[in-house]
């Protein structure tokens, strides 16, 4: 399978882990800063994004949702807030994060709606043809083998089903383009290791989105993995995208 430049891209350059389990490692230490994190350097607009990727999926009105990298869980409850599934489940490879989203989940009373499972894109422990819907939330970047990760969800998404995927991106506006990169490159590494003791993980961030197959590219890639309907949304300037396909 093809392999993508950001597949090389690790959170430590300088272990011999591999990608998905530094991406674990660097998960579970940052684990109870995300959310903060998350709301503090997109001043809070990193909720609207991941709302109208959800609302993607208001047309086929989907029963059974899996969320991929579902992390501390932001995306399933609000899937669970604005489709009312039957059943979600969030697969991630951090327990750190997955402890985290459990105690949302249960605050919120919706442990027989929503449940989280370690759980691996390229491995997923579902049967063919599965879920209604599928999402997943700044998670791409970091699979270790994306073209795998992406048939392994076609392979469980049922014929008719559709697949919404939040990813960052890069804006191209002039001037506005500058400020992202000045902001990506230097306050959020620097933020990150303030709050989080962890400036790899936010340098990673960075690294990561730089390297994405991001846009039209991005479509394609969908296309090979057997998504058909496929098309983008650009939020935010393009900070953003929405990309969304079809089995």
């Amino acid at each position: 399978m093809a392999k993508f430049a950001h597949d090389e891209i690790v959170p430590f350059k300088e272990s011999e882990l591999t990608k998905k389990d530094q991406v674990a490692d660097m998960f579970n230490d940052i684990a109870y800063r995300y959310d903060f994190l998350n709301r503090f350097l997109s001043a809070g607009i990193d909720v609207g994004w991941r709302k109208k990727a959800i609302k993607e999926l208001k047309s086929i009105a989907p029963k059974t949702v899996l969320d991929v990298a579902t992390g501390t869980a932001d995306v399933a409850l609000l899937t669970e807030q604005i489709l009312k599934p039957t059943e979600i489940v969030g697969i991630d490879i951090s327990d750190g994060m997955l402890s985290f989203g459990r105690e949302k989940i249960k605050a919120k009373g919706l442990e027989h709606t929503i449940t989280l499972l370690n759980g691996d894109s390229e491995h997923i422990r579902f049967n063919n043809d599965y879920f209604d819907a599928i999402t997943v939330a700044f998670g791409v970047r970091n699979f270790q083998d994306l073209s795998k990760g992406l048939r392994e969800m076609y392979r469980v998404l049922k014929p008719g089903g559709k697949v919404v995927i939040l990813e960052f991106s890069k804006p191209s506006a002039a001037g506005f383009k500058q400020l992202y990169q000045l902001y990506m490159n230097y306050i959020t590494p620097s933020v990150g290791n303030l709050f989080s003791k962890n400036k790899d993980a936010y340098q990673y961030l960075n690294d990561s989105v730089q390297a994405f197959p991001e846009g039209t590219h991005f479509l394609n890639i969908l296309n090979d993995a057997g998504f058909t309907q496929t098309y983008l949304k650009k939020l935010s300037f393009g900070i953003c995208t929405i990309y969304c396909g079809s089995k």
